[in-house]
């Protein structure tokens, strides 16, 4: 039921990798469950790859480097507030569910093109004391436990101006809503599927509208 511009949603943007040094911390005090040693007053963090600009994607999309710094920015806020929030896989919405959040990003900072993050995961004292899984965080920290690298994909809002090449370029209205956690491999564009028509509810469909201002101007509907 959305009009306008729509839904952009990136699932090969970033990954959560448990052989990262910098996670190592996390994986072992996810062993300690298993003895009783984790405490629920220490939160646990990972670091992870969240986005790139300047590069083709595998939905054949380019985030300049100024409105992916722009939207960092402004992003900040939310991480300050604490409200800098993210699902388990993604919803076909613009809404951030409370009933499926996972996790929060309490820090993000640049390195080369890439956009890195600090991740604090949201587990429940039920998966904390007893390893009972019963939110989306605890099955995040679940994969995670077992060394499953999982992956990071941007959802936000915004329009795309074709390119000559055939690429389309991310448009300065774009406005990034979250990063979510997905079972994705850490090779962008990597998915594998058995029948093509399973590739279906990954990919937008785009729907061309000619206005006077731009005929390639596309706005992107769900």
């Amino acid at each position: 039921g959305q009009t306008g511009t729509g839904i952009l949603i990136e699932y090969d943007s970033g990954y959560i990798s448990p052989d990262d040094p910098r996670n190592k911390q996390f994986i072992n005090e996810l062993n300690n469950l298993e003895s009783g040693k984790l405490s629920i007053l220490e939160p646990l963090f990972v670091y992870v790859v969240l986005q790139k600009y300047g590069i083709l994607n595998k939905n054949g999309r380019i985030y300049p480097e100024a409105i992916l710094r722009a939207q960092d920015e402004a992003y900040q806020q939310l991480i300050k507030e604490r409200r800098a929030l993210g699902e388990l896989d993604h919803p076909e919405s613009s809404v951030i569910s409370g009933a499926r959040v996972s996790h929060n990003i309490v820090q993000t900072w640049w390195e080369g093109n890439t956009l890195m993050g600090k991740m604090e995961i949201l587990m429940s004292i039920g998966f904390i004391k007893m390893g009972v899984i019963s939110t989306e965080g605890d099955r995040v920290a679940h994969l995670l436990r077992h060394r499953v690298t999982i992956g990071v994909s941007s959802r936000g809002v915004g329009s795309l101006v074709e390119a000559n090449d055939g690429s389309q370029i991310v448009q300065d209205d774009f406005e990034i809503i979250c990063w979510d956690v997905v079972t994705a491999p850490s090779t962008p564009g990597s998915w594998i599927f058995r029948n093509k028509e399973d590739t279906k509810p990954f990919v937008e469909g785009v729907v061309y509208k000619k206005t006077t201002l731009n005929e390639n101007l596309d706005k992107f509907l769900l």
